[in-house]
């Protein structure tokens, strides 16, 4: 029998393999053309606005609480035993008037030693003249009583004021609203006696933007409202305006009521000051906000890409509102197409 020869064997099997592996990649070919193509970076289509700095047209309308026209605390200056308080808890009080009484015997015998002393001293002052006069004494021993009975002077004139001081006056007319002294009591000097409070006049303070507060000026006129009184309006007048503002650029200003007209100190009140405030803001549209007022972010374009931002937002004026951190000037913040978009995906900016 006559054998095959190897290398037509091998020869065979060559063309079989070649002819697998040209099936199997054809196989391959057809079967990534029939697959679906899938999109792995598609630009998202948006709207934006840009991030802009507005002046804020609306009227100059601050808030505050109402506060006493004066308050002063009742003071001791003067140590001892309270002998008469003639004051209460509501008490309708006059400046200058005697509220306090301390003991003031000690101090009263102590004058009357030192009036004895004087007295004494005077005489032996016009002696030693009339002996220097005839050179019967020396200048050194006239100028020594008269220094005695200078000193002797001034330590009476202490003694007063002392007892002067232990009688406690009225520092403002008002309105006692604290008592913390009864007869018996021993004080010190600085201990605070009561408080007194002038509500004949009320006064409210509050904060003003540097761009309205050049629009004021002292003695204007200003109408006030209260919660407590709807309806009603009370008159008042711009008594102070501070010339340096806070750190914020915000300028404390005092207005004080010509009445109080049943109004009470710590009411919330508003104040009117009759002019058109032109603050500057910057302000974004309401519908760039992709969650809630509470919690509020936007999406910005950086690149072609959309960012996630938070921001911090203020008034709402309209269709738009303030932004009081987050954003600045220039921003491009998307107005539609949010729904679709996370953090870092492409976007295309659509008219």
């Amino acid at each position: 029998m006559k054998k095959t020869p190897l290398i037509v064997i091998m020869s065979a099997l060559a063309i079989v393999a070649l002819i697998g592996f040209r099936l199997a990649s054809n196989k391959k070919k057809i079967d990534e053309q029939k697959a679906p193509v899938v999109a792995t970076n598609v630009a998202i289509p948006v709207t934006v606005a840009s991030v802009e700095e507005g002046t804020v047209s609306q009227q100059l309308i601050k808030t505050g609480n109402l506060i006493p026209f004066r308050e002063a605390n009742i003071t001791a200056t003067t140590a001892g035993k309270v002998e008469a308080v003639n004051f209460n808890l509501g008490s309708q009080i006059r400046q200058g008037q005697m509220l306090v009484q301390l003991d003031n015997k000690l101090k009263e015998l102590s004058l009357q030693s030192t009036q004895l002393t004087i007295d004494k001293l005077k005489k032996d002052v016009d002696r030693y003249n009339t002996l220097l006069a005839g050179n019967a004494t020396t200048e050194i021993q006239v100028n020594e009583t008269r220094y005695n009975y200078q000193n002797a002077l001034n330590q009476a004139e202490q003694i007063r004021k002392q007892i002067q001081d232990a009688n406690v006056k009225a520092p403002i007319s008002g309105q006692v609203v604290k008592k913390d002294i009864e007869p018996g009591e021993y004080i010190s000097p600085g201990t605070v006696l009561g408080t007194v409070l002038d509500v004949s006049r009320l006064k409210v303070n509050v904060l003003v933007n540097e761009s309205d507060v050049y629009g004021l000026r002292k003695g204007q006129s200003v109408r006030i409202s209260a919660d407590v009184f709807p309806g009603r309006t009370f008159s008042g007048q711009i008594s102070y305006i501070a010339p340096q503002g806070t750190e914020e650029h915000n300028y404390p200003v005092e207005i004080t009521l010509s009445s109080a007209g049943g109004l009470k100190a710590g009411t919330f009140v508003n104040v009117d000051f009759s002019q058109q405030s032109n603050q500057k803001a910057l302000q974004i549209p309401r519908i760039a906000l992709v969650e809630s007022i509470k919690n509020p972010y936007v999406y910005v374009i950086e690149g072609g890409v959309a960012r996630q931002r938070k921001i911090k937002v203020g008034r709402e004026f309209g269709d738009a509102i303030e932004v009081i951190g987050g954003l600045s000037v220039g921003d491009q913040v998307v107005t539609t197409g949010q729904l679709n978009l996370s953090d870092g995906k492409t976007v295309q900016i659509t008219k």
